[in-house]
């Protein structure tokens, strides 16, 4: 096989929000089946390159470029940035799979939520998923597949979240949107929303505080709270080969919390 038509079969995804948790193992996933990387970074560069070492470890080309989700302003400059890194290292004009991964969390009661909160989350959230998603368009492989990321709060209720999950609540919305629009494509459109996991997210309560995580693995049919590998398996199951005739739907990943 030359290398030419090596470069046109691997299939590449890009990952918003991978230099940790969910985005991070995600990743390494999606490596481990044989899926080159471009995986997007905040501020920690030092993370984002170690992300992209271990796939490199495992055979597999990755990339570790800057974004800042909340900055709508910046997607057109990160989509030329894709483009040329997709000619330079693949000597492709498109990639294969989307993962809008990339969040931040604030707890916060509904009447106590600020106005600058609620925004923030918009921009990151929301905003980040339609707009960024729009920008790439042209860079996403007909055929090819996109997956957003809710949370089990957009279906059960924990006080504090509420600004949180509305936003997710809209991604969903959205999801079903994007499926139909983009099904001439050929492009999948799905949800993925995780349970309660052990990551440092929200400051890491889930994961360090005994009574909290006691608390969910009580509701959860599971009997345990979620792991990061737990998300990271289902999302590379989620975008194997088998399933690009399922669309517009919502998978929750949670252990069956709150059933």
């Amino acid at each position: 096989m030359t290398a030419a038509s090596d470069n046109n079969t691997t299939r590449i995804a890009l990952i918003t929000g991978a230099s940790r948790g969910l985005g991070r193992n995600s990743a390494l996933k999606l490596a481990e089946q044989g899926i080159d990387l471009i995986i997007s970074y905040k501020s920690n560069e030092a993370e984002a390159q170690e992300v992209a070492r271990s796939a490199q470890a495992l055979g597999r080309r990755a990339l570790a470029l800057q974004l800042d989700v909340a900055d709508s302003r910046s997607f057109a400059a990160f989509a030329e940035r894709v483009k040329t890194a997709l000619a330079g290292t693949w000597q492709r004009e498109q990639f294969d799979y989307l993962v809008n991964n990339a969040g931040s969390g604030v707890h916060a009661s509904f009447a106590e939520t600020t106005e600058a909160q609620f925004d923030l989350l918009v921009n990151v959230h929301l905003k980040s998923t339609f707009f960024l998603t729009q920008a790439l368009l042209p860079l996403i492989k007909d055929g090819g597949r996109i997956l957003n990321t809710s949370s089990g709060l957009a279906r059960f209720s924990f006080a504090g979240y509420a600004a949180y999950a509305a936003m997710k609540g809209g991604v969903e919305v959205l999801t079903r949107y994007m499926a139909k629009e983009l099904g001439a494509r050929g492009i999948a459109v799905n949800t993925i929303a995780p349970g309660a996991i052990e990551t440092d997210f929200g400051g890491g309560t889930v994961r360090d505080n005994a009574q909290m995580n006691a608390q969910i693995a009580g509701v959860t049919a599971m009997g345990r709270v979620g792991l990061p590998d737990d998300i990271g398996s289902a999302v590379a199951a989620l975008l194997s080969e088998g399933n690009g005739w399922m669309t517009g739907q919502r998978i929750e990943v949670s252990g069956g919390m709150m059933l």
